[in-house]
């Protein structure tokens, strides 16, 4: 196949062309505007623009231009409205379009394997037909401006723990069905401009080295035609990484890389021919956006119109798990006291990279007013941070006595959920536990408003009259929920994720987080529900529940095994949407599956006494499952349950098809395998999973010296004294951060990184051959200390001769 942008290409010198497959600095590419090849910026962006102000600092993590901060991904989801993504898309697309930014980093996809991945806040579901259906969403909408979303973090990045050194080990049955799926809908169907490979190996090669993930699924199978980036330092081995199907190693390593590449050529390691084509496709995403760049120069968009649909998303995304007594909507001027620091101070995104500098945010105690509520006082209640604080708890049981209604804020914390770091368990503090049981002894009327990414598990629920979960519901949610809770919203939110009633019910429990640097996937398909539903383990909240202030009935259905068909009453007296959920299930598999698993949704208005027809299609994902003999998707043939429901648990009409199977040769058949059937209902012995793997499990042992590819933090291991002092150090600077109630971003980030990852971070004033010798000091003696040291000066003016060079490229 010939190259699009031959011209440009053929006019390129080997080093212009090396140069242009790495960062020119932390967020631009390179540029060679003699031959027509412009520059272009990179930024973060799942649920908001976060261009950096000034120069950047060399993680990236200072202060943002202002955008519109949106609910995150995890809010989102809860909508179950592709629609609705792709209207926040549209507006992320035209923020991202007026600051200059020419890729929009983000949707993030990745499956919600485990409730203490600290970065689920940042990602739709933990089912991979949803979170798919979400991402196609996004990227449509962001790329109606003409610049490209891209997707990530690809594939299988589900723990924050060692995450640049971590190692993801599963089947590839598990891999394609549970971890792919929502790239493969996103890709296909969106047709994103540009991918995320993300940190950790998969099976024992890095994702941005990975052929078999870049080349062989998602161009060759899959048609991805843009060009992939590495996230941020996630490249291993740059060259690797460009045969295997990576375009672009972000951020700039100040000319190393592009030399490492060139002598490689030189040496005949990779072809020019290759290069030119990793050029080529990466051209083509380039001069595409630019143009966009360019017709939105000097431009801004409406503040207040994207204020109202942060708004309106939280709106659809709010989900009501609780409302005793009908307690809720409130009446006008029904009496409330306000009690919580998130009232004040809101929680209303993640922490971490895509933490966005919002254009205005609202608080419940400064939008209060607007509404037809009787507030009676505010009390903070608990300290943001730490232990309780009996003075402040006594405050706010006082002023409980004094209300007719108690709106207490509660939630997790920026310490809790953040990016670089996995939470330690699934519990609320215990200062915000203590609160609630101390003013539901006063005041039997409590309505809870959550703030928090990710499931947690609520002993305390009986506590409360009623629970309004926001989520992480963006720069206008305070708003957004006191109108479910006047009834002027009906909430239509539905959880997109499981909430077990302990974490040790999960089925990941054991095995999350890794001891070591092998992440096991010993779960296998049985992620969330897909594991519940088949053991019949019981559920706090199950997949796809949430309350409304109306009622819907569901009658008529029709199955074949193209569609479902069937009718929506609202049998309420209010308007509202109900969230109608299709799952398949094979009554006598040949292989081994889950009892249910989502294939299609809907989301459907109905104004009260209305009835609707709803049809679901069942495509092409509908019946399939990968065979990893024939290396491809097939059908098992026989009867299908199809289950439409209100949540995974609550199915309300069932039908059965006969679909034609492939007749595909199977490795096990549940007879001769059974344990497959249970292999995460019970915990599986290593010669079982090595058998579903299908070669053996790395030991992750560590030999006792340190390696490029281990993280910063096992330096508590290392055998120099002044290593260990390094470690304590920065291990003393992140509690300090973490009793201030905000994560150091900074220190996290370097805390868990590879040693090679320090020339990948430094801006280009670190090179590999000097990370190598950082690794002598940190091994040797005193011999050992002195070889590294003068390799480091020795490297330090061979890299500085590098970024000269690589200065004079544009």
């Amino acid at each position: 196949m010939g190259l699009k942008h031959e011209e440009i290409v053929k006019s390129l010198s080997i080093d212009e062309k090396c140069h242009l497959l790495s960062g020119r600095d932390f967020w631009n590419t390179y540029s060679v505007k003699a031959k027509g090849v412009p520059s272009i910026c990179l930024s973060d962006g799942p649920h908001g623009v976060r261009k950096q102000e000034g120069a950047g600092d060399q993680l990236g993590l200072n202060g943002s231009v202002p955008a519109t901060c949106f609910p995150t991904a995890a809010t989102v989801a809860n909508s179950w409205d592709p629609a609705l993504g792709e209207k926040i898309g549209e507006c992320l697309g035209e923020e991202a379009a007026c600051q200059g930014v020419a890729v929009l980093l983000g949707p993030g996809l990745n499956i919600k394997r485990s409730p203490l991945c600290g970065r689920n806040f940042e990602y739709f579901s933990e089912d991979p037909y949803l979170a798919g259906k979400m991402a196609a969403g996004y990227v449509r909408g962001i790329q109606k401006n003409g610049v490209s979303a891209c997707p990530k973090h690809f594939a299988a990045n589900n723990t924050e723990l060692r995450r640049q050194a971590s190692d993801s080990v599963l089947d590839e049955r598990t891999f394609r069905e549970i971890y792919l799926t929502g790239f493969e809908i996103t890709v296909k169907e969106s047709k994103p401009g540009s991918i995320m490979s993300s940190y950790n190996m998969i099976n024992g090669v890095y994702a941005n080295e990975n052929e078999h993930l870049l080349q062989e699924i998602l161009r060759d199978e899959w048609g991805f035609d843009g060009f992939v980036v590495s996230d941020w330092g996630a490249c291993n081995d740059y060259v690797e990484g460009v045969r295997a199907g990576s375009h672009l190693e972000m951020p700039t390593t100040g000319g190393d890389s592009a030399e490492y590449l060139k002598r490689s050529i030189a040496e005949g390691k990779i072809s020019e021919e290759l290069v030119d084509r990793r050029v080529d496709e990466l051209l083509d995403v380039v001069l595409r956006t630019h143009k966009t760049i360019e017709a939105y120069e000097g431009r801004s968009f409406d503040v207040e119109q994207h204020h109202a649909m942060a708004m309106k998303a939280c709106e659809e995304s709010i989900v009501l798990l609780k409302n005793e007594d009908r307690i809720l909507p409130l009446a006008e001027n029904t009496r409330v006291a306000v009690i919580g620091d998130f009232a004040k101070t809101p929680r209303y995104q993640g922490a971490g990279s895509s933490v966005v500098n919002p254009t205005k945010l609202d608080s419940t105690m400064g939008v209060i007013g607007d509404f037809p509520l009787e507030v009676v006082g505010y009390e903070q209640g608990y300290p943001r941070v730490g232990a309780g604080d009996p003075a402040k708890q006594a405050a706010a049981v006082e002023l409980a006595k004094k209300a007719d209604v108690v709106l207490l804020y509660l939630g997790l914390d920026e310490i809790s959920e953040s990016e670089g770091l996995d939470r330690a368990n699934m519990k609320m503090p215990q200062s915000q536990i203590d609160l609630l049981n101390a003013v539901a002894e006063v005041n039997a009327n409590v309505v809870v408003v959550m703030s928090a990414g990710s499931s947690v598990e609520m002993p305390w629920l009986d506590k409360c009259k009623a629970l309004v979960h926001g989520y992480l519901c963006g720069q206008a949610g305070a708003s957004a929920v006191l109108k479910v809770i006047l009834g002027q919203v009906n909430p239509s939110g539905k959880l997109n994720e499981t909430y077990p009633v302990v974490y040790e019910d999960t089925p990941s429990a054991p095995y999350f987080p890794a001891k070591q640097r092998s992440v096991e996937y010993r779960e296998g398909l049985y992620v969330g529900y897909r594991y519940f539903e088949t053991a019949h383990k019981p559920v706090l909240f199950p997949f796809g529940f949430g309350m409304s202030y109306t009622t819907f009935e569901y009658s008529d259905l029709a199955v074949s095994d193209k569609e479902a068909s069937f009718t929506i009453t609202n049998t309420g007296s209010v308007d509202g949407a109900e969230v109608a959920q299709l799952y398949v299930g094979a009554k006598a598999p040949k292989v081994y599956r889950p009892a249910k698993e989502l294939k299609g949704f809907a989301k459907v208005f109905l104004k009260a006494g209305e009835s609707k027809k709803v049809t679901i299609a069942l495509d092409d994902k509908a019946f399939r499952y990968f065979n990893d003999q024939t290396n491809r998707f097939e059908t098992d043939g026989g009867e299908y349950e199809i289950m439409i429901g209100a949540s995974a648990a609550d199915i309300r009409l069932t039908g059965t098809v006969t679909v034609q199977g492939t007749d595909a040769p199977l490795r096990y058949t549940l007879e001769e395998v059974p344990s497959y059937a249970s292999c995460s209902i019970a915990k599986v012995g290593d010669g079982e999973f090595e058998k579903l793997l299908g070669h053996p499990i790395p030991d992750g042992s560590w030999s006792g010296t340190l390696e490029m590819n281990d993280a910063i933090c096992q330096l508590y291991y290392a055998k120099s004294f002044k290593a260990r002092m390094v470690y304590k150090i920065m291990t003393d600077m992140l509690n300090k951060s973490f009793e201030k109630g905000k994560p150091d971003l900074n220190i996290i980030f370097i805390y868990n990184m590879p040693f090679r990852a320090i020339g990948k971070m430094a801006g280009g004033a670190v090179s590999q051959e000097m990370c190598e010798s950082i690794l002598e000091i940190v091994n040797g003696h005193a011999g050992g200390f002195f070889k590294g040291l003068g390799g480091l000066i020795s490297g330090y003016f061979k890299q500085s001769k590098v970024q000269k060079k690589a200065k004079e490229i544009e």
